[in-house]
């Protein structure tokens, strides 16, 4: 029987020559922890593991050295075809050392997935990341020594390594995260790095008919809700918005039993009524969280610890979600499988009001140029309560399909995100269908509640949003670059100490 959960949802890697220490592995992910030790000719391979109870099943033995995997392969089946003589690898690590046997590294252009991995191999060290980096992949590197991680917090006290074709790390030294879709090839005695791309975002446009484009459009997404339900019953966050009700639905149609559903809001605000429609519809088991601004705000900590961003922005978005997941906490049985509607705004252009195709084509552009590195779908953001998180609309064939679309297939009759609206035409109420975009960061409050936070302590509200950016920077030197807890650090207390640096004299206002 597969399991539930990944093999591995993180790891601390070390290929090295010398005898020198291994790092103290520091995750935010929570899990069991496992230490793998293995000679890979000249070098040895240190790996320490964060499990789901399986972790033989995140390594393997290739040629000429090791594997470390992190994460989930989506397209096994077809995979497992092009190994000869009918091999068939009991994990999904086995399997991609069996394709790089026959592919090298050119075998990490076939999978689809969720994953980092790490091979150490004939004096090399391959470090991959999946095509879209929605698991962080993190090295530092220098002569002899290979480190590598999927949380950067495991290497801030690594040797600063040398410059690599990545980027740099804020205020770690040597540190870089290895870009979405890549490989980077070292040579482990001189660091010498060659890097590989192993997918792009389509630039061309397909022009299709409006039933080839729905019919394309439910079909891969079909597939790919499928592939990441797993064994048990999945878990879906709802807000009620076409996106999450369309995960939901589709896995609802393919599930034995009812799936579980859970909308998150505040005291601020909240879109339950919306996504007890879809619960309803779909006969979901669904609950409501109502998590108090207060408590929200306090979290902003553990969004930074464990997305290690720094994209204000992008931290809003995701607050919500580890505020979520953290009051789900782990249960008794363990962590659970958690689908998301996260990210089809990104390739469909869902946050763009922009009606004039040009324009709408270039944000489409824009966004799939530049989430690179945002680790906006970091597994650590459920990682800190146990779960696993998984997002079909980030799934490498959706995307290939969603983002090739030509813009007025996005945005049609008026509408925003028209063809995944007429997709699901048939199998959500219509006033799902119809129901115009809203971001969970606003439906939440979140976005309101920090604002408010920001300005009560007496910064102008044409600063707010510079604001924001230093207390996420700030935080971020916190609990990344310095190593402490996020419960250590005081969201009120870092605005407050940002907004003096910045508008000297302010006073916070009395509530």
């Amino acid at each position: 029987m597969e399991p539930n959960l990944p093999a591995a949802t993180g790891f601390l890697a070390d290929v090295r020559q010398d005898g020198g220490r291994t790092l103290a592995p520091v995750f935010a992910a929570l899990g069991a922890r496992d230490r793998w030790q293995e000679r890979t000719g000249d070098a040895v391979l240190h790996a320490d593991l964060v499990h789901s109870g399986t972790p033989a099943g995140a390594r393997a033995r290739t040629r000429g050295g090791a594997l470390v995997f992190a994460g989930e392969l989506y397209n096994r089946d077809e995979l497992v075809g092009l190994l000869p003589g009918g091999a068939s690898p009991d994990s999904d690590a086995t399997l991609v050392a069996a394709l790089f046997a026959v592919y090298d590294v050119h075998a990490f252009r076939l999978l689809n997935g969720r994953f980092a991995a790490l091979i150490a191999d004939s004096g090399r060290a391959v470090l991959a990341t999946d095509h879209a980096g929605s698991v962080p992949l993190y090295a530092s590197v220098a002569p002899g020594r290979v480190l590598a991680a999927t949380e950067a917090k495991a290497l801030r006290t690594a040797p600063r390594g040398r410059p690599l074709p990545a980027r740099p790390v804020r205020r770690l030294p040597g540190t870089h995260q290895v870009p979405a879709g890549t490989v980077l090839d070292i040579a482990v005695a001189t660091a010498s790095c060659l890097p590989h791309r192993t997918w792009t975002p389509p630039l061309a446009r397909r022009v299709m008919p409006e039933e080839e484009a729905v019919d394309a459009v439910r079909r891969t997404l079909e597939r790919a809700v499928a592939a990441r339900t797993g064994r048990g019953t999945p878990l879906v966050v709802l807000s009620g918005g076409i996106d999450s009700s369309t995960v939901a639905a589709l896995a609802a149609r393919r599930s034995t039993g009812p799936i579980d559903t859970v909308s998150m809001g505040t005291d601020e605000a909240d879109e339950f009524p919306q996504a007890r429609v879809v619960a309803r519809h779909v006969g979901s088991t669904h609950r409501d969280v109502t998590i108090p601004a207060d408590e929200l705000l306090s979290r902003l900590p553990h969004t930074v610890w464990a997305s290690e961003c720094l994209d204000p922005d992008i931290v809003e978005y995701l607050l919500p979600l580890t505020a979520l997941y953290l009051r789900l906490g782990r249960g008794g049985d363990g962590g659970r499988r958690i689908l998301t509607g996260y990210g089809a705004d990104i390739p469909l252009g869902g946050m763009h009001r922009e009606s004039r195709l040009p324009q709408l084509d270039t944000a489409v552009c824009h966004d799939m140029d530049t989430f690179d590195g945002l680790n906006e779908m970091a597994p650590a953001l459920s990682g800190v309560a146990g779960h696993w998180s998984t997002h079909p609309y980030w799934d490498r064939d959706v995307l290939d399909v969603l983002v090739s679309l030509e813009a007025g297939l996005k945005r049609r009759h008026g509408r925003d995100k028209w063809v995944l609206r007429a997709a699901m035409d048939d199998v959500l109420p219509h006033e799902v269908v119809v129901r115009p975009k809203l971001g969970v960061h606003e439906g939440s409050g979140t976005t309101s509640s920090f604002s408010r936070l920001v300005r009560d302590a007496g910064v102008p509200r044409d600063l707010v949003h510079r604001v924001k950016g230093l207390v996420v920077q700030a935080i971020f030197d916190r609990v990344v670059v310095e190593g402490r807890h996020p419960d250590e650090v005081a969201t009120g207390a870092v605005v407050e100490r940002v907004a003096g640096h910045v508008v000297p004299g302010t006073r916070p206002v009395p509530r």
